[in-house]
């Protein structure tokens, strides 16, 4: 059995249905009675040449004499006019044509005077029955449009072809005053999104049409750019146009306009025509403001506007619209309160019924739009920082700066926002910047006792605004004792005589002790005595704290750079005791040795590099050359503990690969064991002009023998103190008269940002081009490869063998006779 409420509620929804349908054929028969009217006052206009006001009086006097609706007349009038006339018959083949219009022969007769009136009253008929013919047709057509946009699409096609039109626009006129385009055909979406909104400005035809209530002509284009603001980014699109208002009871509220590519002025005809045609739409959007104001039972939207109008501030009820998945693609605004304006200047209800990406379309995608879903979403209120939103409307750029809440209300949205005004937006500026600045300012009236601080500055001064501001006198004493008295005298110094001041002085707060800097000067009257004091106070603890610690450093950097600097000239002298460099080649085992030593222009401390050049008790020759890692006292006393060490052991017959063993060892067992070092050890057989050698991690020795250039191979072996059990290999070389060998550290081949490869053939190459030469050509060597500043320490070990009767080089010995010379 169905149930009982069933019935019920089918029978009210049927009652809801009927009395809607029974609404809308009452809308329909107004709108055709509309149609019809504005027709027939066409018609009548066309004939008569009466005004509009008149054309209507006059059918409603015919209606109210004969007895018959207004409707009924109008259809009459309609009927009575005579048709239009047909369009000649076209001439059959190989005929001429037959002219629409015969022309007058030369011998005719002139028509008489009665003639010639009755012809032009049969063209005025023919015309006026033309024109209805055409009102007609677009009367029907208009019947049936259901927007302002679909209006001005069926007037674009019935104008078209009778005034040369190519564009009609429909302009609303708003409750603020701007219009907007309710309605538009024949132009490109760019051109209407940029004039969507006109603000009432001056020089616009629309204006100036519905102020005056009559069309206004635009058909010189030249003329009209000068005196008129011209609708669309390249008036010169439009040679001529026309705004006519579109009259509705006494005023116009809508502004029509036809805009032609083609110049020259509207014909007669065609202005009748465009005229009757404003009359025509009138009654039709009547018909859409009756639809809109229809009355029915009060819904959500009614009651939420009621409430919204005694709302104080700027909201609006924001209704989402979803797709069939629950996307939400757009809002439309329900309810508005009367103080609530946009960036247009739309008001309250002005706003009501818009969808937000119509109205605003630069929203979408942006933080507000993302907060607004997140807020339909998670029901939380979503709070904007203040931004600046920008419309263009007609050209005009209009911007604002707007901070927006939406809380979720229902199923929608409740959007307030507060509009920051210049003032507002200065103040917030004044506050940025004292808060980055960290300062704030006072102001003291010394005439009325009146004083004022700003927020930041019971902030700097570390005080409670609760407690409220000091007096200018009494602000030592929120100074440390020792910096009291400055600041006392430099307030009478302003108070008494005008003098401005800029003190620092320190305060004690919770936090701890502050340095501030307080700037003041004083406002006198005419007579020279200071009336108002106004300031600032800054903290400047921050800056003061990096000042010191500036200090602080720059002390321990002194303290530091002298102890290096006395390292440094102990560390020299130790290595000048340990390492005496020889002023000039000597002869070793017959062979010529010249030295070259280089200290690093870069830092203060003393390298480890050194050298030995030896000859044993079997006239053999000894030649070392290391580099120990590191700088200073430690690499210096690590070096000479090499030095001693590798010659005691080889002078006392251990082979070179075991003393390089040995060596690594002792470096591993120091006291820093940390230490480490490269080493090329050789021992020269003047007998069998034999050279045997052997290598730690040392670059190789460059050997030069007639053109021919090139580096040892070297033999295995790790540098010092990095392994505990190394390998080191040896090397034999017969050397020849002529004979030339580089021993040399890795600071004259290393460079910044260059591999090792590279420096040793930039070497290569210096000792060709400087390869020969007489004691001391070393010198030229060492200019050609070191250009720059070099970072590190550079020994040279250069041996020459004598070639064949050669004249034997001076022998200089040290105080035991060994022939020994060092370098570090």
């Amino acid at each position: 059995m169905d149930d009982p409420g069933t019935g019920a509620d089918s029978a009210a929804l049927a009652e809801v249905v009927a009395r809607q349908r029974a609404e809308l054929e009452r809308l329909r028969d107004l709108a055709a009675t509309a149609a019809v009217l504005e027709r027939a006052k066409g018609a009548l206009m066309a004939v008569t040449g009466c005004a509009p006001d008149a054309a209507d009086q006059e059918l409603r006097r015919r209606a109210g004499d004969h007895g018959r609706t207004l409707l009924e007349q109008c259809r009459l009038t309609l009927d009575t006019l005579p048709p239009p006339q047909e369009p000649p018959a076209p001439a059959p083949p190989g005929t001429a044509p037959v002219p629409r219009k015969a022309a007058v022969p030369r011998t005719a007769p002139a028509p008489s005077p009665a003639g010639a009136s009755q012809m032009a009253g049969t063209a005025a008929m023919a015309e006026t029955a033309a024109m209805a013919e055409v009102l007609g047709e677009m009367g029907r057509e208009l019947v049936r449009v259901r927007s302002a946009k679909e209006l001005a699409g069926r007037l674009l096609d019935h104008l078209a072809p009778q005034v040369r039109a190519d564009a009609v626009l429909l302009y609303e006129r708003r409750a603020e005053g701007g219009l907007e385009l309710a309605g538009h055909a024949g132009i490109d979406a760019r051109f209407a999104a940029g004039w969507r909104y006109v603000p009432p400005l001056a020089g616009v035809p629309a204006f100036e049409a519905l102020a005056a209530g009559e069309p206004l002509w635009l058909e010189d284009l030249a003329a009209d750019r000068v005196r008129h603001a011209l609708v669309g980014g390249a008036p010169e699109r439009w040679p001529s146009r026309v705004w006519l208002p579109v009259p509705a009871g006494g005023t116009a509220r809508f502004a029509l306009g036809v805009l032609r590519r083609c110049e020259g002025p509207f014909e007669p005809r065609e202005r009748r025509l465009l005229v009757a045609a404003a009359r025509l739409c009138a009654g039709r959007l009547r018909v859409f403001d009756t639809a809109r104001e229809a009355p029915g039972d009060p819904g959500v939207a009614e009651i939420a506007q009621a409430v919204f109008d005694a709302l104080p501030g700027a909201a609006v009820l924001l209704t989402p619209l979803r797709t069939a998945a629950g996307e939400v693609t757009d809002y439309r605004i329900d309810a508005a309160t009367p103080q609530a304006v946009d960036v247009s200047g739309r008001t309250g209800r002005d706003m009501v019924g818009r969808l937000v990406l119509e109205s605003y379309p630069s929203v979408a995608g942006e933080p507000l739009w993302r907060g607004y879903l997140e807020t339909l979403e998670s029901g939380v209120p979503f709070e904007s920082e203040p931004f600046a939103y920008q419309e263009t409307v007609g050209g005009v750029a209009l911007t604002g700066t707007f901070s927006v809440r939406a809380a979720v209300l229902g199923g929608g949205l409740l959007v307030s926002w507060l509009r920051h005004d210049p003032l507002d937006r200065q103040e917030q500026r004044l506050a940025d910047v004292q808060r980055l600045g960290n300062l704030g300012w006072a102001n003291w009236n010394l005439l009325t006792q009146e004083i004022s601080w700003s927020a930041q500055a019971y902030a700097v001064l570390g005080r409670d605004p609760g407690q409220g501001p000091l007096e200018l006198e009494k602000l030592p004493r929120l100074a440390l004792a020792q910096d009291a008295d400055p600041l006392t005298a430099a307030i009478a110094g302003l108070i008494h005589r005008g003098r401005p001041f800029d003190v620092p002085f320190r305060v004690e707060t919770p936090e701890g002790v502050r340095h501030l800097r307080m700037v003041a000067e004083a406002v006198s009257e005419p007579d020279g005595t200071p009336a108002e004091v106004h300031g600032f106070v800054q903290d400047l603890t921050a800056q003061r704290t990096a000042e010191l610690a500036l200090v602080k450093s720059e002390r321990t950097m002194t303290l530091q750079r002298g102890v290096l600097q006395a390292e440094r000239a102990l560390a020299a002298r130790l290595q000048q005791a340990l390492l005496p460099l020889p002023s000039k080649p000597v002869q070793l085992a017959g062979l010529r040795v010249e030295v070259a030593y280089l200290p690093a222009q870069a830092g203060i401390h003393v390298g480890g590099d050194w050298f030995s050049a030896v000859e044993l008790a079997d006239y053999d020759a000894l030649f070392v050359v290391g580099d120990v890692a590191g700088h200073g006292i430690d690499a210096v006393a690590t070096m000479a503990q090499l030095r001693f060490t590798a010659k005691g052991m080889v002078s006392t017959g251990t082979s070179l690969t075991v003393a390089l063993a040995r060596l690594n060892h002792l470096l591993l067992h120091s006291r820093d064991s940390r230490m480490t070092a490269t080493m090329i050890m050789a021992r020269y057989d003047p007998g069998h002009r034999l050279f045997a050698w052997a290598q730690a991690g040392h670059p190789p020795p460059l050997l030069v023998r007639g053109d021919e250039v090139r580096y040892l191979d070297r033999p295995g072996g790790l540098l010092l103190g990095a392994s505990a059990d190394p390998s080191y290999e040896s090397a034999e070389l017969r050397l020849e008269p002529g004979d030339r060998l580089l021993l040399y550290t890795d600071g004259l081949v290393e460079r910044p940002g260059e591999g090792l490869d590279a420096g040793l053939d930039r070497l290569a190459r210096a000792v060709r081009a400087h390869g020969e030469g007489e004691p001391g050509s070393l010198e030229a060597l060492l200019a050609a490869m070191l250009v720059d500043e070099w970072r590190d320490d550079v020994c040279v070990v250069d041996i020459r063998v004598p070639g064949r009767g050669a004249a034997p080089v001076g022998v200089e010995t040290d105080a035991a006779g060994t022939g020994e010379n060092g370098g570090g």
